[in-house]
């Protein structure tokens, strides 16, 4: 009989999500629903388990963790990267790592809930309507501003397309990036100062890896309007996040919303808190029914797979990190 472990079920969801009852006889569940921080207590939480099912990146699996773990021999973790996971480090202890297919859409669509919300001032008037108030502020259109995506793959071209629909003017930035390609998603192909400097809404979806890390600094920000919004929803080891709590605190930057954080979850001191003109919500791009459908569903067949020796969708120490 295995001994599984799913991690960082914070809403108690997991076992709704997946056909666990297919490894009835097989298998043993324990659901862990507060995200442990501590490596001695994580340590001993998982001392007996077999396999590991992460819920993306919540918590850090390293070599250090592995090492307390001498019957650990299967890791799953949703989505086909996780940067929270030492790949390598698995492999040579024996430990397999497989994932499974996420959504990309969700984390599109959230982008726009925090871009329309901080427009409109939405979470400042329905606060007021809950407190009996009536109409404290005025919003702002999107409509003929300009929206700038930082890193135009299959996240950002969803974005593009809804900025589009709501009468923005698109440009882009990505490495690999050329203006014919732009041109055929009707969106305009820019240096990355040149976008930083234009943009009205600047949104980042990029992957992170050693290029990547604090790729929006202090002197990126600088370059933007004052009165610009930047969104994140991707890593937030992408921006410098204190370079941007002193943006925002000296009104050199409009505003900043923000669904990913440094350590999660957010410390209730966290600096980000207090900082002004901030929209931040607990990362939530990839929560969603439809994705943990297909997260808890896929994990659960590559269990049995692995338990029946032909293992599936197996992660090579090589994957990138991120999305």
């Amino acid at each position: 009989m295995q001994s599984i472990v799913i991690l960082d079920d914070y809403q108690n969801v997991a076992l709704t999500y997946g056909d666990w009852g297919k490894l009835a006889g097989r298998a043993t569940l324990k659901v862990l629903t507060r995200h442990i921080a501590d490596p001695t207590e994580l340590a001993e939480e998982l001392a007996d388990a077999d396999i590991i099912v992460a819920n993306r990146e919540r918590t850090k699996i390293t070599d250090a963790l592995l090492a307390t773990l001498p019957k650990l021999k299967l890791i799953v973790t949703s989505g086909m990267r996780n940067a929270s996971i030492d790949v390598a480090a698995a492999n040579a202890r024996g430990i397999m790592v497989c994932g499974t297919s996420t959504l990309g859409y969700p984390t599109a669509e959230l982008t726009w809930t925090l871009i329309l919300a901080f427009m409109r001032r939405l979470p400042q008037e329905v606060a007021s309507l809950a407190s009996g108030g009536w109409q404290t502020s005025v919003g702002t259109s999107v409509r003929d501003k300009t929206l700038g995506i930082i890193g135009l793959g299959r996240i950002g071209s969803d974005v593009a397309k809804v900025g589009q629909a709501l009468g923005m003017k698109v440009i882009a930035w990505s490495r690999s990036l050329t203006p014919e390609k732009a041109a055929d998603l009707g969106v305009e192909c820019v240096t990355m100062d040149e976008l930083l400097a234009r943009s009205d809404v600047a949104t980042i979806h990029l992957l992170l890896n050693k290029d990547t890390k604090g790729f929006i600094g202090a002197e990126q920000l600088a370059k933007m309007k004052r009165t610009a919004l930047l969104v994140n929803t991707s890593r937030a080891q992408l921006v410098d996040t204190p370079a941007l709590i002193a943006a925002l605190k000296s009104y050199k930057l409009g505003g900043a919303a923000l669904d990913v954080y440094d350590h999660e979850p957010l410390a209730a001191d966290a600096p980000i808190r207090s900082a002004p003109n901030t929209l931040l919500t607990p990362h939530l791009g990839f929560v969603m029914a439809e994705n943990y459908q297909i997260t808890f569903g896929q994990g659960v067949e590559n269990i049995l797979a692995w338990l029946d020796g032909k293992p599936i969708r197996v992660i090579e120490p090589n994957a990138p990190a991120g999305h």
